[in-house]
């Protein structure tokens, strides 16, 4: 039998013993603690350059309603607004897929696959202008594009559109109470308001919006490293404002042709495609960085499907930059913080439950 001094002896030992473990746990709590605020004040020289989301992606010429966005949400999930019925808005833009399909082109009505990644819908609403090459100034204009669009929705004509909603009992309800003042509701230009105003409620409001708000525990200590070597390296340079982008044009592959890292095969020249203009020559839209870890593949084409990847390679071909394994994953640390949640309502496919 063990003696009574043995037993003692072990008792005080694991108390010493485990007092130290709280101890020490405790001093590494303390250091991240104030690891954490140092970075909040390095990080407070750059979080002007920044903003939180909006509550409301507001177009004074198409005032919303709760009847034109009930409308928007149908036409949008509608596979109507295809001429085979193949696909809808949201076939591209899955709302249960944050607003892509995760494809690095998409099929259209007729199987054939676009030329350029489909990007999110999601607080596309607030985007200085819409598409890659910017040539849709909003959601409203955006949403008129593809419909006509012989590879996309492949509809013949505006007045085609038209005539195949009014012969439809319900839309031809559903737009009077949307657009009441008017004498004709179903036109080509209300599909649209109706469907831009639909998008103007895809707002995701994320973790970085409290913390621009003021609220420091929001981030993560590594989240917070990530998002000073975001900022270090110079990825703010672009990727700016309330949408981390989405409000300038730039220059895919400034040190180098972006091809070369990337991988693509086709070389796309941007704006250039559109103006013929050598200073156009691979111009595109920055886009938005909000819900990217969600939104792969990447770039205009979908050629890189990882997000490190990603983030390598701009560094590498924008800013002239080889980042450490340990900044790639501190960075995409950082952009999980920009991940919000898709409005739970607009998941839900409106036809599955009514009479159109």
């Amino acid at each position: 039998m063990k003696s009574i001094s043995y037993v003692l002896g072990t008792a005080l030992l694991l108390v010493f013993t485990s007092c130290s473990s709280v101890d020490e746990n405790k001093a590494s709590e303390n250091d991240n603690a104030d690891q954490s605020r140092r970075y909040d004040q390095l990080l407070s020289e750059y979080t002007s350059q920044y903003a939180p989301l909006p509550e409301k992606a507001i177009n004074e010429a198409n005032p919303a309603n709760p009847a034109k966005i009930k409308l928007g949400h149908m036409l949008y999930y509608d596979t109507r607004l295809s001429l085979t019925g193949n696909n809808s808005c949201n076939s591209c833009h899955n709302l249960k897929t944050y607003g892509v399909d995760n494809l690095a082109t998409s099929p259209g009505d007729l199987g054939e696959l676009g030329d350029r990644n489909s990007p999110t819908t999601l607080n596309a609403a607030l985007h200085t202008t819409q598409f890659w090459d910017g040539r849709a100034a909003d959601v409203e204009e955006q949403a008129g594009g593809p419909l006509l669009n012989p590879v996309e929705m492949n509809i013949p004509s505006k007045s085609f559109m038209e005539q195949r909603l009014k012969e439809i009992d319900a839309y031809v309800s559903l737009f009077a109470e949307a657009f009441p003042e008017e004498a004709t509701p179903i036109s080509y230009e209300n599909i649209q308001k109706a469907i831009g105003a639909f998008e103007r409620e895809l707002l995701t409001p994320a973790r970085i919006d409290s913390y621009l708000k003021g609220d420091k525990d929001a981030l993560s200590l590594r989240e917070k490293k990530g998002m000073l070597s975001f900022n270090l390296i110079g990825c703010n340079t672009c990727h700016n404002g309330a949408l981390f982008g989405g409000n300038q044009f730039q220059r895919f592959g400034v040190f180098k042709p972006y091809w070369e890292a990337t991988g693509s095969t086709n070389i796309d020249r941007g704006i250039a495609a559109i103006t013929d203009e050598e200073l156009d020559e691979y111009m595109f839209k920055v886009p938005t960085l909000r819900n990217v870890t969600e939104t792969h593949p990447y770039f205009h084409d979908g050629s890189v499907k990882d997000l490190s990847t990603a983030v390598k390679i701009m560094a590498d071909v924008q800013l002239d930059y080889q980042m450490t394994s340990e900044e790639v994953k501190n960075v995409v640390a950082f952009l999980e913080a920009l991940k919000g949640e898709v409005p739970e309502q607009y998941q839900i496919n409106p036809l599955a439950s009514s009479d159109l």
